[in-house]
């Protein structure tokens, strides 16, 4: 029995030790050559070389996909930047204080003007009325009391500023027609009082540009991704004096829309960019055939052309504007009236505390309403001043105002302090 279990135990050692060395010959004879061991080298470093290749690729898509990021974030901010620019409230928009599609808004001023004249002026109150009618259509308008009391005798007037439907065409373009703000300058459109240095508006945006300007007409307008907005308007327009000591003086030629003359239609465009963050360029242009409306035996065609800059980066801001009219006849070249025109430069910076924003400006503007004559007749100003926006809705000013008057017996210094809001 001992012997048979050995032989048993014997013959499977055998049997395992031969398969085994089998096995090993033959994995030993399945083991490529050195040929074959080069060849699959090659083609090893040929996969690697290729996913080197797909892995660039991808790299570079990713680039081009950062960068185009990059330019979408800019055109989503220059957007943001351009309608954060309107005022809540503001009448180039509809309100966001809406009851059954009528909204509210408005904005106020109380100036206190120290110099050689001390007085107090509570100088504009306005209201915002707006309705929706739907998504594409809507009423927009905006009165005004100024100087707090209005009346045979008063200091004040109540005023219809704005007054007019718009349409929505499509995405980028509108229509409108009433009563609207021309679209010329920085302030004409928007002057909330937040939404500008100093106490008093500058001389050149009331004198070479009336503002407040509006006519009644019809107005057209175009937008594009790009940053470019293109306006065109076919309105009412002045009628200036054309005797007296305002003769073809162009704040004096205002009708107001209030049963004003019609003889001559003025045509109105203007070109904005505002593709970049916190930048605004601007031209515009006016055309009138008549600016005295066939009073006088010859025709005083006008023309009026402006250019402005809005910029405001990182704390730090800069408006400059430019403005001219030419006016054709005898009549106003003979008093130097032909040639109006006017400038200022405005830098600032503004800076966040733990009670709202401060800002700092500094203001040379000029301007002369008869530039065409030899004489002197040029009225220039330095202003400095603070604003205090404890809220973005509300702010405080003080400034101080230096003038340089072509007559030098109206020349003062004038300490001016100021409360404004809009909503």
């Amino acid at each position: 029995m001992n012997k048979l279990q050995n032989w048993k135990r014997t013959s499977i050692t055998g049997i395992t030790a031969l398969s085994l060395l089998t096995g090993a010959l033959s994995a030993q004879e399945n083991l490529p050559t050195r040929e074959e061991m080069w060849q699959m080298i090659l083609k090893q470093q040929e996969e690697i070389a290729a996913l080197k290749e797909r892995v660039g690729m991808t790299e570079e898509k990713v680039e081009e996909t950062e960068v185009a990021i990059e330019v979408a974030t800019e055109q989503i901010e220059a957007t943001a930047t351009f309608v954060e620019s309107i005022p809540t409230g503001s009448a180039a928009s509809p309100t966001n204080n809406s009851v059954g599609g009528v909204g509210l808004g408005g904005y106020g001023e109380l100036h206190f003007n120290i110099g050689r004249k001390d007085q107090v002026d509570f100088h504009r109150w306005v209201l915002f009325i707006d309705k929706e009618f739907n998504d594409n259509v809507r009423f927009m308008s905006e009165i005004e009391l100024e100087h707090s009391i209005a009346g045979e005798g008063k200091a004040g007037e109540v005023e219809l500023e704005q007054a007019y439907i718009e349409f929505d065409l499509n995405d980028t373009d509108k229509a409108k027609a009433g009563l609207f703000l021309l679209p010329v300058g920085i302030l004409n459109e928007t002057h909330e009082p937040a939404t500008f240095y100093g106490v008093e508006r500058n001389g050149v945006e009331k004198n070479i540009i009336p503002t407040t300007w509006w006519e009644g007409g019809l107005a057209y307008t175009h937008t594009n991704e790009s940053g470019w907005a293109f306006d065109t308007a076919i309105h009412s327009g002045l009628f200036v004096p054309t005797s007296g000591s305002k003769a073809y003086n162009i704040r004096s030629g205002r009708q107001k829309v209030g049963n004003a003359e019609f003889s001559d239609a003025a045509v109105t465009g203007r070109a904005t960019y505002s593709g970049m963050p916190g930048v605004q360029l601007g031209f515009s242009a006016q055309y009138q055939q008549d600016v005295a409306q066939s009073t006088l035996a010859e025709t005083n065609d006008a023309t009026l052309i402006t250019a402005h800059a809005d910029i405001e980066r990182g704390g730090f801001g800069l408006r400059a504007l430019y403005a001219r009219w030419d006016i054709s006849g005898a009549a106003p070249a003979a008093i130097g009236a032909d040639e109006q025109y006017g400038y200022y430069i405005e830098p600032s910076y503004r800076f966040p505390t733990e009670r709202g924003d401060v800002g700092f400006f500094g203001r040379y503007s000029a301007y002369d309403n008869a530039a065409g004559d030899s004489s002197s007749s040029k009225n220039a100003f330095f202003d400095v001043g603070v604003n205090y926006w404890p809220i973005e809705n509300v702010v405080f000013k003080a400034d101080v105002q230096f003038t340089d008057y072509a007559d030098s017996s109206k020349d003062e210094e004038i300490i001016n302090l100021g409360v404004g809001y809009h909503f």
